[in-house]
């Protein structure tokens, strides 16, 4: 039983052959899998693959690097695409420094409508965070006293810092393929130290495919090999990290399950 928490496969990537990938990631035990949101406008593409298949869930957001496509985005904007039974989640959303492909002033805005949403439907927010530590633990930690939601950071790979905060609020750090990278030893050190209940696993597909498939298109199958170096890492046995991180998922997409849908409130 594995769950990758986070891929994307409505992309044009995997337009030839998805079927056979969504075969691959069965056959590898992956028996949940949430297609996060990168952009609000490509949602029936996403819906259309979590309709056709139970185990795909949806999450609805907009990519930091897409923001200035959305600058009068609103939380309302996305309250109302969440009604569908199989969006679970708020996201992706968040800051990417690195990049910059939109103004920070932009990126903020939107993720502070992202907040708003989350806290309103108390679905999870799925954050991105790159090289802008201090501005994401200053709205996420303003925003969280002011009326707490739930959330993970995806793809994780910030600082010890970025880290311990989101812990304290509760939010899970989610592990994908960098973990089995040689050069990411520092932050090995820091997913050793994460408690196992907050613990995630994800491929990020079609991004950053882990060793041994290193320098392939990544896909939902290839999540296996993350959570056998996150096993590694912890120093327990594979079967007991792929059913903690699938047991985790479900704690915090509360909806992705049936007795979920029934209760969520």
């Amino acid at each position: 039983m594995l769950v990758d928490s986070h891929c994307h496969l409505d992309f044009d990537d995997f337009e030839d052959d998805c079927l056979e990938i969504i075969d691959r990631a069965k056959e590898a035990g992956v028996n949940m899998i949430l297609n996060a949101g990168n952009n609000i406008n490509e949602l029936d593409k996403q819906l259309c693959l979590s309709e056709k298949f139970p185990f795909i869930y949806t999450a609805v957001g907009v990519h930091p690097h897409n923001a200035e496509e959305y600058p009068n985005l609103t939380a309302e904007d996305l309250i109302e695409k969440t009604h569908h039974k199989k969006v679970i989640g708020i996201g992706e959303t968040g800051l990417d420094y690195y990049y910059d492909y939109a103004p920070r002033d932009l990126q903020i805005k939107l993720l502070k409508e992202h907040i708003k949403a989350a806290q309103e439907t108390r679905l999870p927010i799925i954050i991105h965070n790159r090289d802008s530590d201090d501005d994401m633990i200053e709205i996420l930690g303003k925003a969280y006293k002011e009326k707490p939601f739930s959330g993970v950071i995806h793809c994780f790979s910030s600082s010890k810092k970025l880290a311990d905060f989101a812990l304290s609020v509760g939010f899970y750090l989610s592990a994908s393929g960098m973990i089995t990278f040689n050069k990411c030893g520092e932050l090995r050190e820091i997913f050793e130290n994460i408690p196992l209940d907050r613990l995630l696993v994800e491929t990020d597909a079609p991004f950053l495919a882990p060793i041994p498939m290193r320098g392939k298109r990544n896909e939902p199958a290839f999540v296996r090999y993350t959570a056998e170096k996150l096993a590694q890492i912890k120093e327990i046995p594979f079967e007991k990290i792929a059913q903690i991180t699938s047991d985790n998922f479900c704690k915090l997409f509360r909806k992705a399950s049936d007795k979920g849908r029934r209760n969520f409130r």
